[in-house]
């Protein structure tokens, strides 16, 4: 693993450490953006643009707003339970069976994983002649993956709709407590 990644995979550990761990609310929303920040730039350096903005716009964004605007409704402080350790077995045996799910998947870039071997060689082959654009990652993204494509950006447009919607409704919320007369 390259050390850029390695980095910001470490980084992305620490912070879902610390979010797990934190009792003041605020900060944990806070560092919960941030968290999809560093998993939207791993998401790049993956050579995944289009999964990395619908990361960083739904995750870092949308999330974030909605995180605060819970919050907003609740308290800052998170209340003490007792730490139950049934939910902590069942996530930590679930995590185990997604490590042991990924040891036969070949390594990251293998250019001789057969996911390289199957579609890629006939869409790099036969995409302008199919669709007739001649920069291939367009002409996957607008013909092949079309409905995926489209979905992200209804995600996004979506995500967009709803912070405009929150944002428009604390202007008229903080109008109306100044009153119509009121600076």
């Amino acid at each position: 693993m390259p050390p850029v990644e390695l980095l910001l995979l470490l980084l992305l550990l620490a912070t879902v450490v610390v979010v797990a761990r934190l009792k003041d609310l605020f900060a944990a929303a806070m560092l919960t953006g941030i968290a999809s920040l560093l998993a939207a730039g791993l998401f790049v350096l993956m050579d995944a643009v289009d999964v990395a903005f619908t990361e960083a716009a739904v995750g870092a964004g949308i999330s974030t707003v909605l995180l605060l605007g819970a919050l907003s409704l609740t308290s800052r402080r998170e209340k003490q339970e007792r730490t139950r350790v049934v939910p902590l077995l069942i996530v930590a045996a679930t995590g185990a069976a997604l490590i042991y799910g990924t040891w036969d998947m070949p390594a990251y870039g293998d250019p001789d994983a057969v996911i390289h071997h199957h579609l890629a060689p006939d869409l790099i082959a036969q995409t302008e002649e199919k669709i007739h654009i001649p920069n291939i990652v367009t002409a996957i993204l607008a013909s092949f993956r079309g409905y995926d494509t489209l979905g992200e950006v209804v995600v996004i447009f979506t995500a967009g709709v709803g912070v405009a919607l929150l944002l428009g409704g604390l202007t008229r919320r903080r109008q109306g407590q100044h009153g119509e007369g009121d600076p």
